[in-house]
């Protein structure tokens, strides 16, 4: 595993439980635990993480006041932003969730967009709000203090009766057993955003594809879009085209 993917997911990990160890990133990486100290040192250093004695902590509120400077690999995730923003078209409605990817695409959007939209990432919904003809919705529940987001029974029972034309999916990894997630609570959720939207749409750094993670959020054939840097011929997505996946 590159060491850029490595540093990717171990950031991932430490913005979604908060805390973890160097012993249980080193067995999840499958690499030495010195390997583990020195990316995270690294990390650290450039401030994506804290540093603590037996592993790391998570800085995400400074992440998600959208700090250009401290979030990985921004240029990418600009570039997926403004490929995404056309999708949503005036009169339309769209479920987003949470993640620097999903942040940097709403900045993207048309100030005069008209559209209805849900989520349960506090700092997207506190970006749109500037949006004077957007109707917002904030699915309220349990906050997530790490990753700003809503958890629990309440926001899987308020995302019953959600219909959309888009979800727009954050993605955690991607690969040809589909979209996974590290977290349980949020692959959950992620499921009953598909299954309430009419577009599933995947927007995803190039690190992240051919990535597997724990829990299971869909099938290739559950996705209709995938938005990421790279140019959409590139051998990389190669397997998504020939899932019939419409990729940008």
């Amino acid at each position: 595993m590159k060491k850029a993917v490595r540093q990717e997911i171990i950031i991932e990990a430490v913005n979604a439980k908060g805390r973890v160890g160097s012993t249980d990133l080193a067995h999840q990486l499958e690499v030495s635990e010195d390997t583990i100290r020195r990316d995270l040192n690294e990390l650290a250093k450039n401030g994506f993480l804290k540093k603590i004695h037996g592993g790391a902590e998570s800085v995400s509120l400074k992440l998600f006041s959208y700090n250009k400077n401290l979030v990985v690999y921004n240029d990418k995730k600009e570039i997926i932003a403004k490929k995404a923003a056309h999708l949503i078209k005036n009169g339309t409605s769209a479920i987003i969730s949470g993640g620097t990817t999903n942040l940097t695409f709403v900045r993207f959007l048309p100030h005069d967009l008209k559209a209805t939209i849900y989520t349960y990432c506090l700092p997207i919904a506190l970006e749109l709000a500037s949006h004077p003809n957007i109707e917002l919705f904030f699915i309220g529940g349990k906050i997530e203090k790490n990753a700003m987001v809503t958890i629990g029974l309440d926001v899987m029972q308020r995302l019953t009766s959600i219909k959309t034309d888009y979800a727009f999916l954050g993605t955690e990894a991607l690969s040809e057993h589909g979209m996974t997630e590290e977290s349980y609570e949020v692959s959950c959720i992620k499921r009953q955003f598909i299954s309430g939207a009419t577009h599933t749409i995947s927007l995803i750094t190039s690190e992240k594809i051919g990535v597997k993670a724990s829990h299971k959020v869909c099938n290739l054939s559950q996705i209709s879009t995938l938005v990421t840097e790279l140019d959409p011929s590139d051998p990389k997505l190669d397997i998504f085209h020939k899932n019939d996946i419409k990729v940008l």
